[in-house]
């Protein structure tokens, strides 16, 4: 492999030379690449844990499969603080990668990690709206937007919710000025992030012209000033949580419900796949899971 091909932080960086530098030059790559601040640190972490416990001095070509697979088998079972099926998973995840890129470069002839069994672990499925309790969710918000005196808070809340996909999070911080009512392709909602770390999540959604609609009659019922919400979440939570007994559901209405509501109903309408991953700020190896879990929720949705 020529020299040119090699990334600059492995230049050093040799079969002989011990894991922890490695990792710290695997960590800089992976930030170079666009890698999520989170994900970097968890992937580190993964393999400097197996770094921790291979001998202070093993060189990165000796280690073995066989030492990769103990190591796996001392998290589990022997460890004082045993890890849950999904931390394994990601952590052999991590070694995989490591290993591989190791490999990939010239670094080491043989790829210890290549022969490792991944273990894929999903967490239970979520709870999302069914179409009619969607109808019965907006019903019972509409009420609140019709009554004397008119309340449009509910119906601004649950349908920027369920158009949107938002996180709890990012509807808290929303400010007046994240929404552009007036953008030439249609009005658009702006998800910005304080925090550099999380600026890979910001984006741009689409709003629909009913939530306008809404909106401009929640503006002139409530004072926003930096919020658009500008209450606690707890009390945004109890917001939804009457929603759920004045629809009659026997679900626990939530952010995260509507979330994943929105993410089905969008794969139902026939968006694509790439978009809603887009739509909902989530890295292409989160999506991973997260389009697992909603092939499983669309196909309960159609049974």
């Amino acid at each position: 492999m020529s020299s040119e091909s090699i990334p600059a932080v492995l230049t050093h960086i040799t079969a002989q030379a011990p894991i922890v530098p490695a990792v710290n030059a695997w960590r800089i790559y992976l930030e170079d690449q666009g890698r999520s601040p989170h994900t970097v640190k968890a992937f580190a972490a993964d393999v400097l844990l197996l770094a921790s416990y291979l001998p202070p001095d093993r060189p990165l070509g000796d280690v073995t499969t066989q030492e990769i697979n103990n190591f796996l088998d001392w998290m589990q079972k022997v460890r004082s603080a045993p890890c849950s099926p999904k931390t394994l998973a990601r952590r052999i995840t991590s070694i995989k990668a490591f290993f591989r890129w190791l490999h990939q470069y010239g670094v080491i002839l043989i790829d210890p990690a290549e022969k490792v069994v991944q273990q894929s672990v999903l967490s239970p499925l979520p709870e999302v709206l069914t179409a009619d309790e969607v109808q019965a969710v907006l019903a019972a918000a509409d009420a609140h937007r019709n009554a004397t005196p008119a309340d449009a808070r509910y119906s601004a809340l649950v349908e920027l919710l369920l158009a949107t996909g938002l996180k709890k999070s990012e509807c808290l911080a929303l400010s007046p000025n994240h929404i552009d009512a007036e953008a030439p392709e249609g009005a658009l909602l702006f998800v910005r992030y304080a925090s550099p770390q999380h600026r890979y999540k910001e984006r741009k959604i689409a709003l629909p012209e009913t939530w306008l609609q809404i909106y401009q009659e929640y503006k002139s019922q409530y004072t926003l000033d930096d919020r658009v919400f500008p209450w606690s979440p707890r009390r945004l939570e109890y917001l939804l949580e009457d929603l759920s007994d004045e629809a009659g559901l026997t679900k626990h209405l939530s952010f995260d419900m509507c979330r994943w509501t929105c993410a089905v109903s969008d794969w139902l309408s026939g968006v694509e796949h790439n978009k809603i991953r887009q739509k909902l700020g989530i890295s292409k190896i989160q999506w991973r899971e997260v389009k697992m879990k909603l092939e499983r929720l669309v196909g309960q949705q159609g049974s």
